[in-house]
């Protein structure tokens, strides 16, 4: 059998021949307390009965499970020899009847990676806590299954646990007999069952909801966290905006929630952001805040709560048929937890976030080698697991939108409550959702969707401005080109729906707008007519307002407008969009970096919105690691240092922008006075009104000084002490790993690639620590160790793991062509590996090569300038 790479061929194969009926699944995870014996994995036992059918009796098929070792298995009453019939990743199922009942007993194994059954220690306490990941094809390392979205069936859970814990599932359970028994789920997809076990923390809620028919609706509420962290869990907020996002969604989709309670548990060691599983949606535990943030960190926690709760009904209810569609609820998850967020909570300003942030990522993987449609060609099980990217979730959400200004926010929420009430509990695919729009709205869908869904590659829109002798605007037309740097055989220009705004500076200096239109862009070129007779523009705004998937470019004068005036633009999404699009200017080797980082050392003081701020912060640093010449590197960085210092006591005292600057400086700061400052802070030497060094913040202090030799092993020791927590032990392994010594170096690179002790979470640390761009020379030995070891590294691990260290040990620090030319030679000699490993490495070459794109744009306008 070919193993545990499940390929999309062989699940149609399987989904034309079987239907589940149900499943039971016991799980005995006694043995997750108690010492570790060190003889092999720590397993636990997982019994599953799967009751199905099969439409051609006397054929074969497989169940999956990924298990150390099964004891038994029984098939229709017969019993099988597990050495025959299980390989390590399947069992074999032959001769099977029209009415199948499979029996698995197996010991299947505690993960350490956040990959099916994952188990937590809790340093501080001792405590041990446990919860469940599968997405995509995770959940056969805890129990037997078919292991695909289609085979959708009810599931019922029992789990024995030690006395003092509690047991959550997707369905209510109690505990009868020493053993917590769960009620029957709706039918369902493998990968969103869920147990979660352990002494959690929890608060509880409930949510009611009466309908214009006179029924009514009550969802019990929980929200879970480890008790750890119970003195700073906000658990109020968190049950404000899901009751925000329930009405909501109520009142838009027509179809009451189907699942019965809706628990929150934000758990240890997570991969993710959050996963949907019905009835109990996991989130990383990094969204309790254990310090002060700003409040574009509840913000982004109350948008991945309102995307989660959106999957309810776009991936639970009604789910893709397999992962080529995963669009179909990601996308509009990634849409909705936006949509939602601003119509119903108080963060009104949601689409400024998304403009700036979640497009941000989407440019960057839509220029990439590996860029995709929307709609993907997912071959098999990696493929999936690599494809929840920024084209999956943020293009597709882009796309949404777009499609709402498209057909209509009306006829696209009609489609969207006759597509759920159609397919309720069922599997779909990319037409099944185009033909309720279709009915909807009266428009052709199909047109659409080849040119948005199915094609892939960004498109740039320039404004081309003629003045008349009168001073007025001649002509204006927009022309769309494809991406500067695009894949060759992408070169798709779109229909677009756009507003273009004009621009002028008043005599107070602001920079307001003082036209608009709409207007749709087709092909190379197109003319907008209303604008033509307005006044002269200072700038001219193409995809004003953000109603479309594009790279905004400028016209001379627009440039030459945002050089000297961006502070002055009053509109806060208008001013997000020129940042984004100067941002892209830079990535795409068209400005110097030199000059977008001057450009926020002259104007991100004047940024009001403050998860802009963060994101301008995140791009400055990116600027000058990345795309600055090295020449220019060290004065750059003096630059940003002293700019930061400059806005930090500047900043209004005690306020979220001195927060975010007191932030920035820290990952600027090289030189000794700067690193003297930060450790005066720490010691209480030194104070700057307002500002509160709390333990977060004290650790992004110490990183830095970690990283320059100033903070040694003792004192981040004594840190570890004054912060003895699960999160403070992941800070101080990323500051031990930051430290600038080729034996720190040597120890780290052991850890994380030739041993598997190290958890995921302190995988992750090690790996964020490792990388210091401080470091250049003394990382320079690891770049062919790098290219030696990521094969053996992906063949031997988990994909989680061998994803975190290929993306994160690719040697981009040492950006020359020497390293360009040695990527390029492990792809041409490995053909033949694992096609989602070699697009990790080619993603990571061609970030390389942009980078250095960038390098010699900024060298030649240094030259030039000089």
């Amino acid at each position: 059998m070919p193993g545990e790479n499940l390929s999309r061929d062989e699940a149609r194969e399987r989904a034309a021949l079987l239907s589940v009926d149900g499943y039971e699944v016991s799980l005995d995870v006694r043995s997750a307390v108690g010492e570790d014996t060190g003889n092999g994995p720590r397993t636990f036992r997982s019994v599953t009965t799967i009751r199905f059918r099969c439409n051609e009796p006397g054929a074969s098929s497989f169940a999956d499970l990924l298990a150390p070792s099964v004891t038994a298995v029984s098939l229709n009453g017969r019993d099988l020899d597990p050495s025959e019939v299980f390989d390590g990743s399947r069992i074999l199922l032959e001769d099977l009847s029209a009415d199948n009942e499979l029996v698995v007993d197996a010991q299947c194994a505690y993960s350490r990676t956040g990959e099916g059954l994952h188990r937590f220690v809790d340093p501080e306490d001792g405590e041990v806590y446990l919860y469940t990941q599968y997405e995509p094809a995770d959940s056969r390392r805890v129990f037997a299954n078919f292991e695909q979205p289609d085979l959708k069936a009810p599931f019922r859970f029992e789990v024995r646990a030690p006395e003092d814990w509690t047991v959550w599932s997707n369905g209510v359970g109690e505990r009868q007999d020493g053993v917590w028994r769960f009620a029957e789920t709706k039918p369902i997809s493998t990968y969103i069952t869920c147990v979660v076990a352990g002494p959690y923390h929890r608060v509880t809620d409930s949510y009611e909801r009466v309908f214009e028919d006179g029924t009514r609706l009550e969802i019990p509420l929980g929200a879970l966290c480890r008790k750890g962290l119970a003195k700073h869990f906000d658990a109020e907020d968190v049950f404000l905006v899901t009751k925000q996002g329930l009405d909501f969604f109520h009142d838009h989709f027509d179809y009451p929630y189907p699942f019965g309670k809706y628990d929150q548990a934000f758990v240890p060691e997570y991969n993710l952001g959050a996963m949907e599983n019905p009835g109990l949606v996991t989130f990383r535990e990094e969204y309790i805040f254990r310090g002060k943030v700003t409040q574009a960190s509840y913000e982004a926690r109350a948008n991945v709560i309102l995307h989660e709760m959106a999957h309810m009904w776009f991936g639970d209810l009604v789910t893709m048929e397999w992962w080529d569609d995963l669009w179909l609820k990601e996308s509009f998850a990634d849409f909705m937890g936006s949509f939602s967020l601003v119509g119903a909570t108080r963060f009104t300003d949601g689409w400024i976030t998304f403009a700036n942030r979640r497009k941000a990522w989407a440019y960057r993987a839509d220029q990439l080698p590996s860029t995709h449609p929307v709609t993907a060609d997912i071959r098999d099980l990696q493929d999936a697991k690599l494809n929840f990217d920024g084209i999956t979730y943020a293009k597709g959400a882009s796309v949404l939108k777009q499609l709402v200004a498209y057909v209509g926010q009306d006829a696209f929420l009609e489609g969207a409550r006759r597509y759920f009430k159609r397919h309720a509990y069922g599997n779909t695919r990319l037409g099944d959702l185009l033909a309720v729009l279709e009915e909807t709205s009266g428009r052709d869908m199909g047109a659409w969707a080849r040119s948005w869904l199915q094609t892939a590659g960004v498109n740039s829109l320039t404004p081309q401005v003629v003045l008349g002798a009168d001073g007025r605007i001649e002509e204006l037309a927009v022309v769309q080109e494809a991406s500067v740097i695009a894949p060759a055989d992408h070169p798709e220009l779109r229909p677009h729906r756009v507003a273009v705004g004009l621009y002028q500076r008043s005599q107070v200096g602001a920079l307001e707008r003082y036209a608009r239109a709409e207007t749709d862009v087709a092909g190379a070129r197109t003319v907008v007519s209303e604008l033509a007779g307005a006044d002269a523009p200072d700038l001219v705004l193409v995809n004003d307002d953000d109603l479309t998937y594009c790279k905004i470019r400028f016209d001379e004068t627009s440039l030459a407008t945002l050089r000297e005036h961006l502070g002055g633009l009053t509109d806060p999404l208008a001013r997000a969009l020129c940042w984004s699009a100067l941002w892209n200017l830079t990535r795409d080797a068209l400005l110097p970096a030199r000059d977008f980082v001057g450009l926020v050392l002259r104007f991100a003081g004047r940024e009001t919105d403050i998860g802009v701020l963060q994101m301008l912060h995140a791009w400055a640093e990116s600027a000058l690691v990345h795309y600055v010449a090295p020449q220019w590197r060290e004065t750059g960085g003096r630059a940003l240092a002293g700019g930061a210092l400059a806005e930090l006591r500047q900043a209004e005292p005690g306020s979220e922008h001195q927060l975010a600057w007191a932030r920035f400086f820290a990952t600027a700061a090289s030189a000794p006075d700067d690193l003297e400052l930060l450790k005066g802070l720490l010691d209480g030497t030194e104070e700057i009104a307002g500002l509160e060094v709390d333990q977060e913040l004290r650790w992004a202090f110490l990183e830095p000084l970690a990283a320059h030799g100033v903070a040694d092993e003792k004192v981040l020791t004594t840190e570890l002490a004054r912060d003895d927590t699960a999160s403070g032990k992941r800070h101080q392994v990323r500051c031990l790993a930051a430290r600038p010594s080729a034996a720190v170096k040597a120890r780290a690179w052991e850890q994380v690639v030739d041993s598997d002790a190290l958890s995921n979470a302190l995988v992750e640390a090690t790996i964020a620590g490792f990388g210091q761009a401080s470091q250049r020379e003394l990382l320079a030995p690891y770049a062919p160790r790098y290219f030696e070891a990521i094969e053996r590294v992906w063949t031997e691990r988990s994909i989680q793991i061998g994803m975190d260290v290929v993306r994160g040990l690719f040697p981009a620090l040492q950006d020359s062509p020497e390293t360009l030319e040695a990527a390029d030679a492990w792809l041409a000699a490995h053909e033949g590996a694992a096609p989602a490993l070699r697009r990790l490495v080619l993603e990571a070459r061609d970030d390389l090569a942009r980078a250095l794109r960038g390098q010699a744009c900024d060298a030649a306008a240094g030259t030039s300038a000089g």
